[in-house]
């Protein structure tokens, strides 16, 4: 991907298709240690299952809890 001149990325069709991401989706961005990730705002009822067999080891650093 290449950034515009107005900071602009295109998500390539793979991605979209895969993401269910269609024009006018909200998307939230992330950053942590130099790393964006872009996260499509569902409404609860569309997040029902989606992190079936989702593996949460590693997910978040021994740094970020008290």
């Amino acid at each position: 991907m290449t950034v515009s001149k107005k900071y602009q990325v295109v998500i390539p069709e793979k991605l979209r298709k895969d993401a269910k991401i269609k024009p006018g989706d909200k998307m939230i961005a992330i950053a942590k240690h130099g790393v964006l990730q872009y996260v499509p705002v569902r409404a609860l009822k569309e997040t029902k299952g989606m992190a079936l067999g989702l593996n949460s080891k590693d997910l978040r650093d021994e740094t970020d809890r008290f």
